[in-house]
């Protein structure tokens, strides 16, 4: 891995404007799906940073990831907005064996968790209050289980959605059940629902379907991206109970996935793409986020996420509505550059890769050093590098502003809703610290968890 890091440093070439004519290939299309998290694609195409660097970029809407990831794949699509899970589960050959790397994390926190009206009004007297009548936050998923328990003896079984079964999405909603005492169930090599020993069920729902599916009763709650929980508080249909950065705060969320092949084929190109996005970011969040109207207006154009500006705005210029009224502070919700946001770090991916492994994805138990490396392989902060280098000495960006003598792993983090301290460089002391999920030589075999 190192020997080939060094080739690939060696051998890639600055770009600026001006050596735009030494671009591989300048013409790309890149997918997304309509999330408020796409938009370090839509801002470097409206701002005109692909075209500084000398790309003709199309954007192409996906109708869900499946298509996505098959698209970046099979080469329709040269590069995507995709789910942080993607490139690593199709790296180690889980669902769809690709070599699908990232120079680029697209952003932190933008997602959320919301019931429908039914399920929060049976929740609410578990809740603590304020002092001002408000429900008191983070909502632990403790208040969900007499819910839960109520449907089961009733006979229906609680259902809930997420977007995919590598999505960050999919790993928050297990995280915030199991730290309420809610098994969300299990995987294994026989039975991919997910859904072994569950005491809630969960199934994918496509982002901008959630609210319908909530609203015609399929499911009762889900995890999703913005502007979709939004979109259930302005419908009057949900509320959300929690954010992910209440969850984690800072988490890591969507990266821009290409091939393997397509970096190694062309360098330049890949470096340009970089360095388009990482202005974008930069934009985003700069001047304590004076741009984000602006980028609301811009998301919500049909062609990128396409919902009303107010439901945008709901979550991404600051605050956040959980209730109609209830619209409290959170200025990270969306983060695309602060707290180098833009860095793909090694403990980013080992943290998925910890999920995958705790609910069965990961089937066997893996060394320390497995985990290290497979996040190596997908994760290249080397390309970033170079591209951000390349924009300081163009006087783009500041050198303050990017991480550069990072070992790759973000320090220890404890804020976390389950109490239990992330620490990347020792991720199988962090699986077995989880009083639910697989834990040491554990597997899950005719489905039952053994070992």
């Amino acid at each position: 891995m190192k020997t080939y890091i060094a080739a690939l440093a060696a051998t890639t070439a600055l770009i600026s404007p001006a050596l735009a004519q030494d671009l591989e290939v300048d013409e790309l299309t890149f997918g997304f799906i309509k999330l408020t998290d796409m938009a370090p694609l839509a801002i470097a195409y409206e701002m005109g940073y692909f075209e500084d660097e000398g790309l003709f970029v199309t954007l192409e809407a996906q109708a869900n990831w499946r298509v996505l990831l098959d698209g970046v794949i099979d080469g329709t699509l040269d590069g995507a907005h995709m789910l942080a899970g993607q490139p690593i589960a199709a790296t180690i050959g889980y669902g769809t064996q690709a070599n699908i790397i990232t120079p680029f994390s697209m952003d932190l926190n933008g997602n959320g968790i919301t019931v429908s009206n039914e399920v929060w009004e049976l929740m609410r007297p578990h809740i603590p209050s304020m002092d001002d009548g408000r429900p008191q936050h983070p909502i632990s998923a403790e208040a969900l289980v007499p819910v839960v328990e109520q449907y089961r003896d009733e006979g229906t079984r609680f259902d809930m959605g997420m977007v995919f079964p590598v999505s960050t999405h999919n790993y928050e909603i297990r995280f915030w059940l199991a730290a309420g005492g809610l098994n969300p169930g299990f995987y294994s090599p026989e039975d991919i629902t997910g859904t072994i020993d569950a005491d809630v069920f969960l199934s994918v729902t496509p982002p901008p379907q959630m609210p319908a599916t909530l609203e015609a009763g399929t499911i009762f709650g889900y995890a999703v991206g913005e502007p979709w929980n939004q979109q259930a508080v302005q419908r009057g249909i949900g509320v959300p109970v929690i954010t992910d950065y209440q969850l984690w705060p800072n988490n890591p969320e969507k990266v821009f996935g290409i091939t393997e092949e397509f970096a190694e084929e062309n360098p330049n190109t890949t470096q340009a793409i970089v360095r388009a996005l990482i202005r974008a970011g930069m934009w985003l969040d700069e001047n304590d986020n004076a741009n984000r109207e602006e980028a609301v207006s811009i998301l919500s154009y049909p062609e990128y996420v396409g919902a009303d500006e107010e439901v945008i705005a709901a979550s991404m210029t600051g605050t956040f509505e959980f209730e109609p009224g209830d619209v409290r502070e959170i200025p990270d919700f969306n983060v695309f550059f602060r707290y180098y946001a833009t860095y793909p770090y090694y403990s980013d991916a080992v943290w998925y890769l910890t999920q995958m492994r705790r609910w069965g994805q990961i089937a066997e138990p893996q060394t320390d050093e497995w985990y290290h490396e497979v996040a190596a392989q997908v994760y290249r902060p080397d390309i970033y590098l170079e591209a951000a280098r390349s924009l300081v000495e163009d006087g783009l960006a500041n050198e303050a502003d990017f991480p550069w003598d990072t070992d790759g792993f973000r320090e220890p983090v404890s804020e976390m809703i389950d109490g239990i301290t992330y620490d990347g460089r020792t991720p199988n002391a962090y699986i077995d610290a989880f009083p639910i999920g697989l834990t040491g030589e554990q597997t899950v075999v005719n489905g039952e968890v053994q070992g």
